[in-house]
């Protein structure tokens, strides 16, 4: 009888823990200052329109309108402002620990992400622990092999001084997709040159507690 009592006592730990790491859950414990245009009541609004199959759109802190677009057990996605959106995702680290990783992208116009990692009680972690090297430039653009195209090259080139990058989530998956959106601020001249050069996209796969 005692083990029966201890092995449910453990089974009730367990499910509870699983569900401490809902996203839901952990999106509705989130503090105001990680993301300070919702309120509370916006982000258990989001949760209750979504599961009644409504429309998930709440009147934000400046009086705009904000939208939840997805939501599972593992992933959301919060479309913020006309010009930005937040993602939330919930990755293992082993059987029983999960770290939260959010992703901000703001719009204005080329697309720009910043990435940030936390515990699941929202303890901010090192995102270096996580996703050790950020994409470069020479990740996304290749030299010509033909040198007649170097000069045209090199002038395009020079105006991608800034390195803008638009990361996304995986909704179903553990993948993450860096998107190169420097030619989007660049003249439409010189992305033209640029383009033939580029690799548009920088793909990296969660394996054994990080991005690689």
């Amino acid at each position: 009888m005692k083990r029966l009592i201890t092995l449910f006592f453990l089974v009730c730990l367990c499910m509870a823990g699983a569900r401490a790491q809902l996203a839901k859950v952990c999106f509705t414990n989130m503090p105001d200052s990680i993301c300070p245009l919702l309120t509370a009541v916006n982000r258990a609004d989001f949760i209750d329109f979504l599961e009644s199959k409504m429309k998930a759109e709440v009147t934000n802190r400046l009086g705009g309108k904000s939208e939840m677009t997805h939501l599972s057990a593992d992933y959301i996605r919060i479309k913020m402002t006309d010009q930005s959106t937040w993602q939330m995702k919930l990755l293992p680290l082993n059987d029983s620990t999960k770290v939260i990783c959010t992703i901000r992208t703001a719009c204005a116009p080329a697309c720009d992400s910043s990435l940030r990692f936390y515990a699941t009680d929202w303890k901010p972690l090192p995102s270096t622990d996580f996703l050790p090297q950020l994409p470069v430039l020479d990740d996304f653009v290749a030299e010509p092999t033909d040198t007649t195209n170097l000069y045209r090259y090199n002038d395009a080139r020079r105006q991608a001084d800034m390195l803008l990058m638009k990361a996304d989530l995986s909704a179903s998956g553990q993948e993450l997709t860096f998107t190169f959106t420097t030619p989007d601020y660049m003249s439409e001249e010189a992305a033209k040159a640029l383009k033939p050069y580029i690799r548009s996209t920088r793909v990296y796969v969660w394996k054994n507690g990080h991005f690689e």
